[in-house]
């Protein structure tokens, strides 16, 4: 039985590129054409095809190959359970040049040390931009979406509404919007201002 090396290489944004990733894969013996990847998903999304397709294509025997843990998985049961599913088929994982053997006691508890580092930094991530967000919004540069009418606009459409003879239909008609944006329009002139 040949034991054939899969590789799966891993981006969280377009922006991002995945040629090192590649490249790393690359050096450690996969074939290019043996390489599976997911550009612009994130590790705590299980929705990854590329991933998906890797897993499928690994047969017993076989090592898994990522260039680092993070970029299998962000959280540590993502990670144990994609560990879980290659040891099941009687695949090994590599992380890097370093081959994760789950039946060595030391290794299982390095590979979930490894799992909880990656969960760690992809929590920090998620603070820092909840934290950048709220600097934002506070400055006044994050505003989110603006109301597809304007000032004027909203005001005929409540006046309107208001004379009793016209429906939310009739309305979303006239000012080429939909029956939702009209309903927040409303609800928007019910809510109260400040203290």
């Amino acid at each position: 039985m040949t034991q054939t090396l899969i590789g799966y290489a891993r981006c969280s944004t377009d922006k991002q590129d995945l040629e090192a990733q590649k490249q790393a894969l690359a050096a450690l013996g996969v074939a290019e054409d043996r390489i599976y990847t997911d550009h612009g998903l994130t590790g705590t999304s299980r929705a990854r095809p590329g991933l998906d397709q890797a897993l499928a294509a690994v047969r017993q025997g076989d090592t898994l190959v990522v260039s680092k843990l993070d970029r299998l998985a962000r959280s540590v049961p993502d990670a144990r359970a994609i560990a879980d599913q290659l040891t099941a088929k009687g695949v090994r994982l590599a992380l890097g040049a370093a081959v994760h053997d789950p039946t060595d006691p030391m290794g299982k508890m390095f590979f979930n040390i490894l799992a909880t580092f990656a969960e760690f930094e992809a929590d920090l991530i998620r603070a820092r931009t909840r934290e950048g967000m709220a600097i934002a919004r506070a400055r006044g540069k994050l505003r989110g979406k603006q109301p597809k009418l304007s000032e004027k606009q909203q005001k005929e459409l409540r006046r309107m509404h208001g004379s009793g003879e016209y429906s939310i239909s009739d309305l979303a008609e006239l000012f080429s919007v939909s029956r939702p944006t009209v309903y927040r329009t409303l609800n928007r002139a019910s809510r109260p201002v400040g203290p």
